[in-house]
């Protein structure tokens, strides 16, 4: 059956003309990512510098309740937090305009900048263990979006589809809630990295949905659901990130959320959303190596990032 290009628009979104410009506001976004998380990174770091005071050391640990509030009335969080609302604001629009596993990557570059902002503020010189780390990371996601452009296509998103992302968002959380009654006080910077990488990923995909099903005019309690599960994930995720920050250095968060994010988002485009249907067994081998890459970069900068090997003391009043 023939269709026009207007009904080609209702039904798939603006198609492949637009992703050079979606990839261009993904870029935007990760740079205003890269700036939120330097701004409250040092926000959190000042507060956890401030509990330990008297012993004269950095603070890393997870933060108590009465000191995340406390953030709400620190200028250079709330910078923070404006930038992250720009890049959230931009990355909308990307996904808007092109397949989620094209844009969702794209984030990667927020690692590089990050990077190179944390270590001219906190004097840090990068080892040779940090730079490959952060090259694996960027590498091996700037692959993954290579391959993924030629190949991505959307989709029409129907209700079943729409329950299996909730679906595997409710036993996401399920595990979640149990790890944090069990786990929680226990937990390094990469734990919250993971967590709040995994939730993002969601709220990557649960955005492109409602986008998705706004362009097929089927806008109903469903669709409801997948914007109320959003705002859900993005408030979970967003307590990780904020005990990252105050567990580990920014690019080290950063890292996770350029990487797990966008895989959890792709994996999720890929299997139930179905985005790339037209790739060749190379291209799907290709995805696998890339994101492995991608993996290995994260778990060697949680281990060799020297704002790491300094001496710590955990902060007090845990959640």
């Amino acid at each position: 059956m023939f269709i026009s290009g207007a009904e080609e628009l209702a039904v798939y979104g603006p198609g492949v003309d637009a992703r050079a410009l979606a990839i261009a506001l993904a870029v935007l976004a990760a740079v205003a990512l890269a700036f939120g998380a330097q701004f409250q990174n040092d926000a959190v770091v000042d507060k956890s510098a401030q509990v330990s005071k008297k012993a004269g050391k950095l603070a890393r640990g997870s933060l108590s309740l009465k000191q995340l509030f406390s953030l709400l009335s620190k200028p250079k969080w709330l910078s923070g937090t404006a930038f992250m609302a720009l890049g959230i604001g931009l990355q909308l629009a990307a996904l808007s305009l092109a397949p989620l596993i094209v844009v969702q990557p794209v984030g990667a570059i927020a690692l590089v900048i990050t990077s190179l902002l944390n270590a001219r503020v906190t004097k840090t010189r990068l080892n040779r263990g940090t730079i490959l780390a952060i090259s694996l990371c960027t590498l091996g996601i700037a692959a993954f979006v290579a391959m993924a452009s030629g190949v991505a296509d959307e989709t029409v998103l129907n209700d079943d589809r729409l329950r299996e992302v909730l679906g595997v968002l409710g036993a996401i959380l399920v595990v979640f809630t149990v790890l944090f009654f069990t786990l929680g006080r226990h937990a390094k910077a990469l734990t919250y990295v993971i967590g709040a990488g995994v939730l993002y990923g969601f709220v990557a995909t649960l955005a492109k949905v409602v986008i998705q099903r706004i362009y097929q005019s089927d806008f109903e309690w469903l669709t409801m659901l997948c914007l109320v599960a959003l705002i859900g994930a993005v408030s979970l995720g967003s307590w990780f990130v904020q005990n990252a920050y105050s567990s580990g250095p920014p690019d080290l968060v950063i890292a996770g959320l350029t990487v797990i994010d966008p895989l959890v988002a792709v994996s999720i485009g890929i299997v139930i959303l179905g985005e790339a249907t037209s790739a060749s067994l190379p291209v799907i081998i290709g995805f696998g190596l890339s994101a492995v890459v991608a993996v290995i970069g994260v778990i060697l900068l949680s281990k060799v990032h020297p704002e790491l090997s300094r001496p710590t003391l955990k902060t007090e009043g845990k959640i």
